[in-house]
């Protein structure tokens, strides 16, 4: 299955500044090959279910060997069965529908 997330992974404990651990999560959603795009507030990952939710637990994995005790993460994720869609192409319909 194919999926699209919003991926938003906190560490606590860490004190103020994440930016070191969220520059660490994207070089696991980087190195795993998949499309993504890094937002103001998160990550949108799109890919086989699998992989994706691989790296979700790997980006886990890091931020905590990194000595963050806690981690809070948000995941907004889609899927569809009637067609295949990319994030580009949910992106491209609502543009288009802007346009006019």
């Amino acid at each position: 299955m194919y999926v699209i997330v919003d991926l938003c992974v906190v560490p606590l404990g860490v004190g103020v500044s994440v930016s070191e651990h969220v520059a660490a999560c994207q070089k696991e959603i980087r190195a795993s090959g998949l499309s993504h795009h890094m937002h103001a507030y998160g990550t949108n990952i799109e890919g086989p279910w699998d992989e994706v939710m691989a790296v979700v637990k790997r980006c886990h994995e890091v931020v905590h060997q990194m000595g963050a005790p806690r981690i809070t993460t948000t995941m907004k994720l889609g899927t569809r069965t009637d067609r295949d869609q990319s994030m580009a192409e949910k992106l491209q319909s609502v543009h288009d529908k802007l346009d006019t």
